[in-house]
Parts: C-alpha cells; structure tokens; sequence
C-alpha cells in the first residue's frame, strides 16, 4: 500500500471524527492487501488491490454489502469509506472480530439465508457485472434460469479455459451438452438474491455469537446456487440445513442437482488454479 493512500483514508476519518492511530498488515486472501487500523474509536479492517486489474471490485462488493445488509437477518460489516487513490483502490469496513457460537448460530445462520432467497426479484442476473474472486462475474440479466446459468455462468468460465489450453473443445462440446440437457431439471422459482460465494471462508461467528458474512458476489439467481456453494468445500454443519428447511424447504432432487449447482465454483477455480478442478468439473459429463 503506498503511504499516501493511508494519508488519505486518515484524513476521511478525521472528517467522521475518528483519529488513526496505528496499521498493521493481516491475512487478506490472494487478492488484497489487507490492514487491521486501529483508531481512537473501534478498531477497522481496510482491503487494497490494483485499480486497473481490477476496476471498481470495492465499488461492486459495496453494492453487494448494502443488499445483503437489506435483505437478511445476519450481520454485514458496516462500510466506511471506499475510494481509490492513483492505481489503488481500497475499501475500509468495520472490524469484526470472531467470537465463540452461540448454541443456535448456524440454525439462525441457515434460516436468514432461507428468508433472504424467500423474497422475490424480477429477473436473474444483476445491475452491473461484479467479480467472483479475481474473475469477471457475468450477470447480464435473463428471463429464464436456464438461460442466465448456460450464458452467464457456464460458457464465459469454459471460454476462459479454452483459450488458455486447459481443456480441449471436444471436451467443451461433451461438457456443454451434458449440462444443457441436466439443467432441464431445476424447479422453476423466482429469481432470489444469493451470496454467490457462499463457503466457510466467507462467514465468521461475530457479535452476540451470531453469523456476519462478507465477500460477496451477489446476483439474482436460483437459491439452490448458494446451497451447493455451502456443500462445496464444507464448513457449515448439519444445523445450517436445519435451520434454513424450516424455513424455506428445497425442492425434491435438490441433492441430485448438486453437480450442476456446484459446477460454477468448480470452474472458477479451474480457471484460478487448474489442477484437480478442472477433472472435477469434467466428471459432470463423465470425462
């Protein structure tokens, strides 16, 4: 982080009355720079990346913070400021800190995340693009499911892997038709508000022993999307189900649907990391 971007983010909280008193670095993921501050007042956490690779995330992720924080009974860090200062942008968040759960976190946790997908929206996909790690997220809006899934979900990741030499076209044209006919089978339900990178590393137990959720991204999708992302890579256990079916129960052939529901986040990662996620998200077209 260069030294005037924290001379700036200082002088906007003095204009709040907060007084910076000190920085240092924490664990921020492969993609930012990230500092804890500490102030006259509650401590606060700022993520730094590059503005041209990235342009406008913080913006994009702040527009997902203020609907999550709309839409749902669990905490969202407050935003601060968010800005950007040459080639770097940052975003300044409240501090949360992890606290030990309270008996019913993940079962409250599992029906805020079923009330939020119970509120109807009008069409699939989203205002603006927005990133899902360090990816481009597509969400150019769509009438139908199906539709925004194969266009804007599956085609743009399996894109980036062809033109990188990951996998063959052969296996793009397999892959494609196995999805194409498999997606035939999502229920058909509105359009819902998901988290869209919904795993252990996004959530923490906060405040009042009670879930906070951060990272986003968001868009208007089929809420089975954040299910599958849940049972991905683990980390949430069997009362988060509970607690979201008591709620808004899935339909029959949720757990069927899981190699569809679980491609995209495969994908990403093939195009991130390679390795195993690209043979993973072959075997949904038995490849």
């Amino acid at each position: 982080m260069q030294h005037d971007t924290l001379h700036i983010i200082s002088n906007q909280l003095l204009l709040q009355d907060i007084d910076l008193v000190r920085s240092t670095p924490v664990s921020g993921g492969d993609i930012n720079q990230a500092f804890k501050l500490y102030t006259n007042n509650a401590p606060l956490f700022l993520k730094v990346n590059d503005a041209k690779r990235f342009p406008r995330m913080f913006e994009k992720e702040c527009n997902g913070l203020v609907a999550l924080a709309e839409t749902t009974g669990w905490r969202v860090p407050r935003i601060i400021l968010q800005g950007s200062n040459g080639n770097e942008q940052w975003l300044l968040l409240e501090w949360l800190e992890k606290q030990p759960a309270h008996p019913n976190a993940m079962y409250g946790f599992g029906q805020a995340l079923a009330h939020m997908h119970q509120r109807e929206q009008t069409f699939f996909g989203w205002q603006d693009n927005n990133f899902i790690g360090s990816l481009e997220q597509i969400n150019d809006k769509r009438e139908h499911w199906i539709d925004f899934f194969i266009d804007c979900r599956i085609c743009p990741m399996l894109s980036k892997l062809l033109q990188t030499g990951r996998i063959r076209k052969d296996e793009v044209e397999r892959l494609m038709d196995v999805v194409s006919a498999m997606a035939k089978d999502f229920p058909e339900e509105p359009p819902a508000l998901v988290h869209g990178d919904l795993w252990s590393g996004n959530y923490m137990i906060a405040t009042e022993g009670k879930a906070a959720v951060f990272d986003p991204a968001v868009y208007f999708g089929h809420r089975e999307m954040d299910i599958g992302m849940s049972l991905l890579f683990g980390g949430f256990d069997t009362a988060f189900y509970k607690g979201y079916e008591s709620v808004y129960p899935l339909q029959t052939g949720w757990q069927q649907r899981l190699p569809l529901t679980q491609l995209y986040p495969l994908l990403v990662h093939a195009v991130l990391f390679g390795g195993h996620y690209i043979s993973q998200a072959l075997s949904v077209a038995g490849l």
